[in-house]
């Protein structure tokens, strides 16, 4: 799937935070946030994102800067 910015840890982070804000003030907004199917709803798309954000966690790859096999020595 191809999106128009990278998927990465702090963009996954913000998407969430701000999509779980939206969906808080938006719902408070219009009095339906004490209905227990709106609640149910959130919390439900929040703990989704939530193993959405850990399948991309672990699937992401450290990336290293230096070869092992070339060893430098960095005492000087």
């Amino acid at each position: 799937m191809k999106f128009f910015f990278p998927l990465n840890r702090n963009t996954l982070a913000l998407i969430f935070v701000a999509i779980t804000a939206l969906g808080l003030f938006t719902s408070g907004m219009f009095e339906v946030l004490d209905y227990f199917i709106i609640k149910t709803l959130l919390l439900g798309f929040l703990g989704g994102m939530f193993v959405l954000a850990f399948w991309y966690a672990l699937k992401n790859d450290t990336k290293k800067n230096h070869p092992e096999d070339k060893l430098q020595d960095d005492s000087n």
